[in-house]
């Protein structure tokens, strides 16, 4: 599939589906090691310990006259501060790439803070900003919404935390709810209805909990055994290993080094994990995964890999290093943005154009944000094999109703 700027914009009498149906689209990246993993220590919280560097000033890029705020925590301390500038240079790939679109970002630097991003948010609008991009961390979400709701201006935010989603704020993020989503309705799809499930005991596997719970009932399927683990895995991999005679599935959901800790308490428990379909989210996407024996033939939702080697590609082009996973989300909003603008007139960021149930095209492939401000993507689903992974089933054309 080729990127934006390889498309044609949609004539000014084109549906809105058809309009919508062509947005993003450039080639897609799958997930590196661990997409949630990546981002949850920047989803609800403040960046690691440590002095923040000093502000980068304001930027204006791009000159058109659809002017959108982009708030990041560019001069954050640690990992934080290397992934919001690896997202801007994304999102200024994204300007370069779709051919002089009608918009300018507004670059702000939140430092990491919610006062970052309230004074952010405040000057982009002040600026003339129709729609605000970011911020990263959960925490600094409400301090922008403040500002936006009252304006009746959306919010596309980077945070995993779905909790400060709604009312005008949407997550463009890797949500562990479509991960489960999507290897639940495989596995059902597949023959299996009896599930087990053993998740780390903290905001990650409670999330993963709650989705995974409603997935299988809706397919009508049953929970033979579920356990959350700290520290000691032995205990519930006992619980787990003794119930797996009535299960035909088993999910584990964590990241690589994790899921392979389980997987060895599990087989120490007793458990043949050869005898049962093992199941995982996106962050099995990952060395240790691949290299461990008895994981082998397990599978996990993911994005098509092919969409992040184009863009990572792309990009070491341009920059001279390696993107952080994350710096996909800026490239798809502010692709989003220009699409929008080019092709919805008035209309464009209109809460009724940004939930369009046909979604749209991004490097990760298909996705959607729901009216309540989470998102939906269309995933692959990945065997694990030795050394890598292997396609099962691709990602979706389009979405169903």
């Amino acid at each position: 599939m080729e990127g934006p700027h390889h498309r044609n914009s949609q004539p000014s009498g084109a549906t809105r589906r058809t309009a919508l149906g062509l947005l993003v689209g450039a080639p897609l990246l799958a997930a590196c090691s661990g997409i949630q993993q990546s981002l949850s220590q920047f989803s609800s919280g403040n960046p690691e310990a440590g002095p923040a560097g000093p502000q980068q000033q304001p930027q204006a890029v791009g000159t058109g006259q659809v002017k959108i705020g982009l708030i990041l925590p560019l001069s954050a301390s640690g990992n934080a501060g290397l992934a919001a500038q690896s997202m801007r240079n994304a999102a200024e790939m994204a300007l370069a790439e779709f051919q002089n679109p009608n918009i300018q970002l507004l670059i702000k630097d939140d430092g990491g803070s919610p006062q970052g991003a309230s004074q952010g948010a405040q000057q982009a609008l002040s600026e003339g900003a129709e729609i605000i991009l970011g911020p990263l961390f959960a925490g600094s979400v409400p301090s922008v919404a403040q500002l936006t709701r009252p304006r009746g201006t959306s919010v596309i935010a980077f945070s995993t935390d779905s909790s400060v989603a709604g009312h005008g704020v949407y997550l463009l993020s890797f949500l562990p709810e479509s991960d489960i989503n999507r290897i639940v309705d495989y596995s059902s799809g597949i023959g299996k209805r009896s599930f087990a499930a053993m998740v780390p005991d903290n905001a990650y596997g409670n999330v993963v909990e709650a989705a995974f719970k409603q997935a299988v009932g809706r397919k009508n399927g049953r929970v033979v055994a579920f356990e959350k683990y700290g520290a000691d895995r032995a205990t519930p991999a006992r619980t787990v290993a003794q119930a797996l005679g009535q299960a035909d599935a088993l999910l584990i959901a964590d990241d690589g080094d994790s899921v392979v800790a389980t997987a060895d308490a599990l087989t120490a428990a007793g458990a043949n994990l050869r005898n049962i379909q093992l199941l995982g989210t996106g962050l099995w996407d990952n060395p240790r995964v691949f290299a461990s024996p008895v994981l082998q033939g397990g599978l996990y939702a993911a994005p098509d890999p092919s969409g992040f080697r184009s863009f990572a590609g792309r990009y070491r082009t341009k920059f001279g290093g390696e993107p952080v996973r994350t710096a996909t989300l800026a490239y798809d909003a502010v692709a989003l943005m220009a699409a929008l603008a080019r092709t919805q007139g008035a209309q464009r960021f209109a809460p009724e154009t940004l939930t369009n149930p046909s979604g749209f095209a991004g490097i990760d492939g298909l996705f959607r944000f729901r009216s309540d401000g989470t998102n939906e993507r269309g995933l692959a689903v990945m065997k694990v094999a030795s050394g890598g992974s292997t396609p099962v089933a691709g990602s979706p054309k389009s979405f169903g109703a």
